[in-house]
């Protein structure tokens, strides 16, 4: 469920401050929402951080915004307080906008500086914004995070996916270290094996030690979705060498029914998809 944007907060913010007094943003923020008529669902939404959720965060932004146009004060922290040209952009009847604060030299001093500063990282979340007005720059800069770790995640699979057997045994070994598993990398070799004995793909210390080990399958696959006949069988091959821990990793994904099963059996097995095998990748790289 959508929210509005940004700056369709900017003027019930405003006219929740057009008494006069100051006031925390926190004591007005529920008349902002109630302006906007925003139903109970969509006040929980957080953003992807978790941090807070979407109506604070885009009151947040919106009084930022009024703040380096001039229309609002911050007296000290926290605190927020009208001034002349926010009570005469109320009067106007103007819609409050980015295109309307642009208005105020404050404001354009404001998106140049953010700019010239941002320059450096190659971000221009403020230049962003205004061609996106939909979203925060924060919000903006999450997206296209997400974006580019999807797209890189999709030629890491590929890329797995056109090497060799060889080294997606080693990949496996690699995956497994940076989850805490297998010791060293020269243990962790050693303990990896490929014996195909009885659907056991590989075997790994599950501590330095070495005081019980885990069980690997590992499949390469496409478009075929692992389900519960592959656990299954993997399962069956725990039991013959009496192993009651496993992790099955395919470049595909497992159906629901695979997930179903594990929940069901004594043994502990883990499934890894093709998304989680490259997230590690991603640690790994």
């Amino acid at each position: 469920m959508s929210l509005p944007d940004y700056q369709s907060f900017m003027t019930p913010l405003l006219e929740c401050l057009a008494s006069g007094k100051t006031v925390k943003l926190k004591d007005i923020e529920a008349s902002v929402y109630q302006s906007l008529s925003l139903s109970a669902e969509q006040l929980k939404l957080r953003i992807p951080s978790g941090k807070q959720t979407y109506a604070y965060h885009r009151l947040g932004w919106a009084k930022t915004y009024l703040v380096q146009a001039g229309l609002i004060e911050q007296p000290k922290r926290a605190f927020c307080k009208i001034t002349p040209k926010g009570l005469a952009a109320i009067e106007s009847g103007e819609p409050i906008n980015n295109q309307y604060l642009s208005k105020f030299d404050a404001f354009i001093d404001f998106k140049t500086r953010s700019k010239d500063e941002s320059e450096s990282a190659q971000v221009n979340a403020t230049s962003i914004v205004s061609n996106n007005s939909d979203k925060t720059p924060e919000e903006l800069i999450e997206a296209a995070v997400d974006t580019l770790n999807t797209n890189l995640s999709d030629e890491v699979l590929k890329a797995i996916l056109a090497a060799s057997p060889v080294f997606f045994e080693n990949l496996v070994v690699d995956l497994m270290l940076a989850m805490g598993y297998g010791g060293s990398r020269k243990d962790a070799g050693q303990a990896t094996q490929y014996t195909q004995d009885g659907g056991i793909d590989g075997i790994i210390k599950e501590d330095k030690l070495g005081l019980e080990m885990i069980y690997l399958q590992a499949k390469r696959y496409t478009n075929k979705t692992v389900g519960r006949p592959d656990i299954q069988a993997f399962a069956g091959a725990l039991d013959m060498h009496r192993a009651k821990k496993g992790v099955f990793i395919t470049t595909s994904s497992f159906s629901k029914d695979a997930f179903d099963y594990i929940g069901r059996i004594d043994k502990r097995i883990v499934l890894i998809d093709g998304a989680q095998l490259t997230e590690q990748c991603l640690v790994i790289i």
